[in-house]
C-alpha cells in the first residue's frame, strides 16, 4: 500500500516514516514491487479483463 496515513500497530507511527523494523520491512516490501504487482489481485485481474471486454466491443462494434 501506498497511502501515507497508514498507522503501524506495533509503533503507533506512520508506516512510512519506518520508525520500528515492522515499518521498515514494510516499506522494503513497497521498494520492491514491480509495475505489475497492481494485477496480482483479484481488483486488478478484474480491471483488467473489463478492458479487454470494452476494448473488444469497440473493436467488433459495425461501422
Amino acid at each position: 500500500m501506498a497511502a501515507d496515513w497508514l498507522v503501524c500497530a506495533n509503533c503507533a507511527g506512520r508506516v512510512s516514516e519506518g520508525r520500528c523494523a515492522t515499518c521498515r520491512a514494510q516499506l522494503a516490501r513497497q521498494r520492491e514491487r514491480g509495475p505489475w504487482e497492481a494485477l496480482t489481485g483479484p481488483a486488478g485481474l478484474l480491471a483488467l479483463v473489463l478492458a479487454l471486454a470494452a476494448i473488444a466491443l469497440v473493436v467488433a462494434r459495425p461501422a
